[in-house]
């Protein structure tokens, strides 16, 4: 599949890895699992029943995420705009040649996903769904500019991996896209993450992990600019967590001009940490006992 290597997780679920990026679409857990619980559970979407909804589906990859939302969403009932930003293709076009992909879903979610697949769109009286191919720093730039999002995902490949859309500047694109109690949600907890977005004004949550492990702290990040929130699958960072935002690893991604390579990138944010007097990240490890 040129570079796309499929993969069967542990739910059972089919993912790729990326030759490419030398990572997988998602954990050894489950791409099911960690749709469901990284994503679509903390959304809590149930609040969005009969109500309109706007989501932003950033690196759409294979589609869990978003064929989740739909799956949950309930055509008949609710009202949405969506729009997915993702740089290839391949990844959807082969997952829905999959017998177990197909088989997760309603005859419903397939249909809207061929169609993404096929034309880029699907539409009815209730879904209005747009699928943009191409670099996500340029694609959101056509979005709507009027158009803010109750929900943004942001699921690319890790930071260290593909640091443009984990930029403070792109982060600071996703701020002026998204309305006053939405919710941007990800699986990473990366401090360089986390304190863009603390800096960009957005107040962070946890989203609790579902796995029992002492390492395992995290089930990624909520970030929203409402502060009172009444949602089971998230709690305020704890102290470690905030001391995490002041060592070298919560130095940020840099893209002024939303142009350049993942070379450059990293290779900017290395010399910051060099010279930076901020706490070294192997030192906070020790302290909290991490491996």
């Amino acid at each position: 599949m040129n570079n796309l290597i499929k993969i069967i997780t542990k739910d059972g679920s089919i993912s790729f890895r990326s030759e490419k990026f030398n990572e997988n679409f998602h954990s050894k857990a489950g791409a099911y699992y960690e749709t469901k619980n990284k994503f679509i559970n903390p959304s809590r979407l149930k609040r969005f029943q009969n109500k309109p909804i706007n989501v932003l589906d950033i690196c759409f990859g294979i589609g869990y995420n978003s064929a989740l939302l739909f799956e949950n969403l309930k055509i008949e009932l609710s009202t949405l705009n969506w729009y997915g930003l993702e740089i290839d293709k391949r990844p959807l076009n082969y997952a829905l040649t999959d017998k177990n992909f197909n088989h997760l879903w309603s005859p419903k979610v397939i249909e809207i996903l061929n169609s993404l697949n096929l034309k880029g769109l699907y539409k009815n009286k209730n879904f209005d769904c747009k699928l943009m191919i191409g670099d996500a720093r340029k694609e959101i730039l056509n979005i709507p500019k009027e158009l803010n999002f109750d929900l943004i995902f942001l699921d690319g490949f890790s930071p260290q991996k593909c640091p443009e859309i984990w930029s403070y500047e792109f982060l600071s694109q996703l701020k002026n896209k998204i309305k006053y109690e939405g919710y941007l949600i990800t699986y990473t907890s990366a401090a360089a993450v986390r304190k863009s977005l603390k800096n960009l004004g957005f107040n962070l949550f946890n989203i609790l992990p579902t796995l029992s492990n002492k390492n395992y702290w995290s089930d990624g990040t909520l970030a929203t600019f409402d502060n009172h929130q009444n949602n089971p699958y998230i709690k305020q960072l704890s102290d470690m967590e905030i001391e995490h935002l002041n060592t070298k690893a919560s130095i940020p991604y840099r893209d002024p001009t939303g142009e350049m390579l993942s070379k450059e990138i990293l290779e900017i944010r290395k010399k910051e940490q060099q010279f930076s007097k901020l706490l070294n990240t192997n030192s906070w490890r020790k302290k909290w006992k991490m491996a």
